[in-house]
């Protein structure tokens, strides 16, 4: 609105300003024509005021009209919204009204349900009270009956008191002895009686056990050897390779022994070309090399190629073909004795045993007989079968470890098996079975009884003639160190050593402790296939001459 007044005003203004201007120009004399012009222009300007006086009128009515309708619009819906929130309002007194009444109903059911229940367990109670007055008043009777038989006992266990009174006291005038010593010599022959019982049945229990468990162990042990089979010894450190004619000797020899020179050098291994006749000797103590060595040389004769570069790449060749033989051999072994998932490395320790031996005795032939015997007697003795086999085969993987690594090979086994998360059993069995960590189970303790019996087969093992009495000689000398010793004998190829005592020196207590004592120094300072037997002898002669 007030625009609309500042448009008026201005349009007066001009209007006034446009009247006087003509005034002036129709006074002026001089310019009639111009004042007719100007007053001509004043209408128009003033026309034209007008115009837009009207049109600026025009457009703020429109505007109030569009700003009253948006107000009216807003209005509207402002009152369309509180009516909604009004009919939500109502929508949910009523829900609650009749929640509530359904609640105060179901309240009002249960009350009553209850009130019955009340109701019918007081009859229940007030014919149980009836039951327990009746009881009662039976229990009252039984109790006075009881009263009157108790009167009744007492009365007559008075009168058997002052009779067993009278024969107590006739008892002791005719033995001389008092009730208290009369009941202690009675308990004191009876506690005797009763010990020296107890003493024989333990002693014969004792004796039984022992039988029961020597026989069963003979018979588990016999049974598993008679179903084991294996080869003797028969390991050696040379093998012969045959030539096709004797002037194949001087080719493998080359020109200034130089091809020979090449293949010692890359197989590790010495090669005796002597006068046997088409045949060369190849030796070395490593079995692996040896066959390694032994191959090579046989395709080398073959090709017909025999030079120094042809000898490497050859004996490359083999030696790679050999390590997939290994995994092949360590996988048929774990095939053999139907063993599963075992970790890679030690399929490559198990196929190297192949390439080793142990006093003549192939370790490969050896651990399999040991896991054979293992799972004979494991079930035999309600054992894991299963550990056993593990734990047997894999006893002596150690021994297969690089050369550079130091530590007796039991225990190199138990690491191996432990870092490659073998069960704890095995792990243990295979340590444990030259004792080198304390036994855990009685799997350790078939491991080692099996190592022995594989090793102690006559013929399993062997050893050279001057290694054989040099051992005999040692045990003999260990024997003699201790005081009291008079004489030593090594007996059974060295699995025994007699040991013979001066009385005068050695009672019996000290006899026993000394075949420990050699028993242990034998075990610390001596290596030897199986077990040594240590026999005390004590013998006391007295001898005179009747003349």
């Amino acid at each position: 609105m007030d625009s609309i007044i500042i448009l008026v005003i201005i349009t007066v203004v001009a209007a006034v300003a446009g009247f006087v201007a003509g005034y002036f120009i129709s006074v002026n004399k001089t310019g009639t024509e111009r004042v007719r012009a100007a007053d001509a222009r004043a209408k128009e300007i003033i026309e034209d005021a007008q115009k837009d006086s009207e049109n600026v009128l025009r457009e703020k009515m429109l505007e109030v009209k569009d700003e009253s309708m948006k107000r009216k619009r807003a209005l509207e819906e402002e009152s369309t919204r509180r009516k909604e929130k009004l009919q939500n309002f109502e929508r949910q007194l009523k829900l609650r009204e009749e929640n509530i009444e359904k609640n105060l109903n179901k309240k009002l059911e249960t009350a009553t349900r209850r009130e019955k229940e009340l109701l019918v367990q007081q009859k229940e109670m007030q014919k149980k009270m009836e039951l327990v007055e009746e009881k009662s008043k039976a229990i009252e009777q039984q109790r006075k009956q009881m009263d009157n038989v108790k009167a009744t006992i007492d009365q007559q266990k008075k009168m058997a008191d002052e009779l067993l009174a009278e024969q107590n006291h006739r008892l002791e005038r005719i033995s001389g002895m008092s009730k208290e010593d009369a009941r202690k010599f009675l308990i004191e022959n009876m506690v005797n009686d009763a010990k020296l019982e107890c003493a024989q049945e333990l002693k014969t229990v004792r004796d039984q056990l022992k039988l029961d468990a020597k026989r069963e162990a003979q018979r588990v042990i016999v049974q598993a050897i008679q179903r084991t089979a294996s080869d003797h010894s028969v390991e050696t450190t040379v093998s012969v390779v045959n030539l096709a004619s004797e002037d194949m000797k001087g080719r493998i020899i080359g020109r200034e022994g130089r091809n020979i020179r090449a293949f010692e050098a890359a197989t590790g291994i010495d090669v005796i070309v002597d006068d046997t006749p088409e045949a060369v000797i190849i030796s070395g103590f490593d079995p692996f090399r040896r066959e390694v060595a032994k191959i090579a040389l046989e395709r080398l004769m073959q090709d017909g190629r025999i030079h120094p570069a042809r000898i490497e790449e050859i004996v490359d060749k083999v030696r790679k073909e050999l390590e997939e033989e290994i995994i092949r051999v360590g996988n048929n072994a774990c095939l053999e004795l139907g063993i599963n998932n075992v970790h890679a490395e030690i399929i490559k320790l198990i196929g190297r045993m192949k390439y080793r031996s142990s006093y003549g005795q192939n370790v490969l032939s050896h651990s399999i007989e040991v896991a054979y015997l293992c799972s004979i007697m494991a079930r035999e003795l309600g054992l894991d079968v299963n550990h056993a086999k593990r734990a047997g085969l894999m006893h002596d993987m150690g021994k297969c470890v690089d050369r550079n690594i130091e530590g007796p090979h039991a225990l190199l086994g138990y690491d191996i098996a432990k870092r490659y998360k073998e069960h704890p059993v095995v792990c243990n069995a295979i340590g444990a079975h030259h004792e080198d960590i304390e036994m855990e189970t009685p799997i350790a303790v078939l491991v080692q009884a099996a190592d022995a019996i594989s090793g102690a087969r006559p013929g399993a093992r062997r050893e050279s003639l001057e290694a054989y009495v040099k051992r005999l000689e040692t045990l003999e000398t260990l024997a003699r160190s201790f005081e009291g010793v008079a004489k030593t004998y090594a007996i059974q190829a060295g699995r025994e050593v007699r040991v013979m005592v001066e009385p005068d020196r050695v009672d019996d207590l000290f006899a026993d402790q000394l075949s420990h004592d050699i028993a242990h120094k034998i075990q610390q300072e001596m290596e030897y296939p199986g077990q040594i037997k240590v026999t005390v002898i004590r013998e006391r002669r007295s001898v005179s001459f009747a003349k």
